[in-house]
């Protein structure tokens, strides 16, 4: 069996660390923006956390460049993570360190196997809808004209803009908000498709299966219609031979092939029975 590359032996090690990271990160981002009356060295020490977890994502990013068979193709093919690196050294903005790692976050959850379409989206909602209550609400709190200055209204924000409804009731004011609003956007219609691609994707595979059943139980039908005809055929062999006996009949081996008969489309019929009932279930 082929044994696994060393990146992907540490792309497999390091994914849960990096998750929690991930994680770490989401509580220092929130922390200032749902306490922002907290003291200073809370929002410092959530400032540096940030900064952490950004330089682990960086790292990584440079110990999978290390370990690439081709660096020049790692590069083309990632391009996405570099950018996400790169983001935060442009201006340090804490907007732009969230959307990088976001984007790393969701590169290297795509890289895992053990996620299924339907966790990534789950989670993909989810975080989306958090980070991007906390993103407006931090922008557009202290806008002069700004209508989202709680948590509840940015989040209630995030769920109408997300799933395009958009009732007008608030919107952002400012350029970054309109920003993280167009984000949401095209996030949500994204997702949207995703489930819609995932559930018309079941349905087609169910019907697949249920015409492979049906097919299957045609052949059977067809072959046990083929076996009668032959035994019908062998039956009226037999007793035009049997006419012509003197005792009118085709003797001990043509009864017992003839009382055999039913025996052998019984079983026909079973196997095309067990032929339905052994064939894929969803």
């Amino acid at each position: 069996m082929k044994q696994p590359s060393r990146q992907a032996r540490w792309e497999r090690r390091t994914q849960v660390p990096l998750l929690v990271l991930a994680v770490a990160f989401a509580v220092a981002y929130a922390v200032p923006i749902v306490a922002p009356d907290a003291d200073g060295s809370v929002h410092r020490a959530c400032t540096h956390a940030e900064w952490v977890v950004w330089a682990a994502f960086a790292v990584d990013y440079l110990v999978r460049l290390g370990l690439a068979a081709d660096r020049r193709v790692f590069v083309r093919t990632h391009w996405l993570d570099l950018a996400a690196v790169v983001l935060p050294l442009v201006q340090p903005l804490r907007l732009l360190r969230l959307v990088a790692t976001l984007m790393l976050v969701g590169r290297r959850a795509r890289m895992a196997p053990q996620v299924r379409l339907t966790t990534y989206v789950a989670g993909a909602v989810v975080g989306l809808l958090m980070f991007g209550s906390l993103a407006v609400l931090s922008v557009e709190r202290d806008a002069p004209h700004g209508n989202i200055k709680n948590l509840g209204d940015a989040v209630w924000w995030s769920f109408t803009t997300m799933t395009t409804v958009g009732y007008g009731d608030h919107s952002p004011t400012t350029g970054l908000g309109r920003l993280v609003a167009v984000g949401l956007m095209l996030s949500g219609i994204a997702l949207l498709g995703v489930v819609t691609a995932n559930i018309a994707a079941w349905f087609i595979a169910r019907f697949e299966r249920d015409d492979q059943v049906e097919r299957l139980q045609l052949a059977a039908i067809r072959e046990l219609q083929q076996e009668v005809r032959a035994l019908r055929d062998e039956v009226s062999r037999l007793g035009g031979g049997g006419g012509s006996s003197s005792s009118g009949s085709g003797g001990p081996e043509q009864e017992a092939e003839a009382e055999a008969m039913p025996a052998q489309a019984a079983a026909t019929a079973a196997r095309a029975g067990q032929a339905g009932l052994t064939s894929p279930t969803p």
